[in-house]
């Protein structure tokens, strides 16, 4: 029986990995991609083929749109169907506004919001009645609790804004879109033994990171096909911080 398929962009690490494992979990043969850590990808890729399930890796440049669009034709063309979209990759810096150039914006808007744009409205192409598009968005998205983080805060919130509009555009297909939003998550980037824990975690209700399982949990309901009644939506999984 042929499995559905799921696209995860940048799921070599971190939140992509563990997305990525869970829907493979979940009986989906998976396509991952990334940008530079092959071995990571391939290690993934085993590791969902140890499950029963199909794995792709896929090397792309998320910031063009180029990349972005191979990263759809690739999965279409070796699994010949596309039915579920994490748009996970993405980037984060910190920089005051009077600090920035405009490379910095265009690096900002063109990996964490064109991207998404792009993949999305190639993905639809393929996806069937109850496809399932999801967006890794972030909590900062509804709160900036510290400075330096306006260009990352604007791009993020523009995925709310997109969900919003393209679910409108898909509705009657039962296609549905959402935005899952992490708080500050325990990773190699952003570990919660680092030096930031403490100030990040205090911006939290729970006073603590999330796991990547947190999310990877949220997706894999979003997935599915009881969450048909949701689209459109912004989910915080963030311990609080935007409470």
């Amino acid at each position: 029986m042929t499995k559905p398929v799921a696209i995860i962009t940048g799921g070599s690490r971190g939140i992509g990995a563990a997305i990525a494992q869970k829907l493979a979990h979940d009986g989906f043969d998976i396509a991952i991609s990334f940008a530079r850590s092959a071995t990571q990808a391939n290690e993934i890729c085993q590791k969902i083929e140890a499950l029963g399930c199909k794995a792709l890796s896929i090397q792309a440049d998320g910031s063009t749109v180029e990349g972005n669009k191979k990263v759809i034709s690739e999965t279409a063309k070796h699994f010949g169907r596309v039915d579920v979209l994490v748009c996970n990759a993405g980037m984060f810096s910190y920089k005051n506004i009077d600090q920035v150039s405009v490379d910095d914006i265009n690096d900002m808007l063109n990996l964490n919001l064109r991207s998404v744009m792009v993949e999305v409205s190639e993905a639809v192409r393929h996806l069937p009645s109850g496809g399932r598009i999801i967006l890794i968005g972030s909590t900062f998205a509804g709160r900036a609790p510290f400075a330096g983080i306006s260009l990352y805060s604007a791009a993020k919130a523009g995925l709310r804004g997109f969900a919003k509009g393209v679910a409108r555009d898909l509705g009657q297909k039962a296609i549905t879109i959402n935005v899952i939003e992490p708080g500050p998550i325990n990773t190699d980037m952003n570990p919660a033994d680092g030096e930031a824990f403490d100030l990040i975690s205090s911006f939290t209700a729970t006073k603590d990171y999330g796991q990547v399982d947190d999310i990877a949990r949220t997706v894999s309901f979003l997935a599915s096909s009881e969450s048909g009644n949701i689209t459109g939506a912004a989910i915080a999984v963030d311990g609080g911080l935007q409470a």
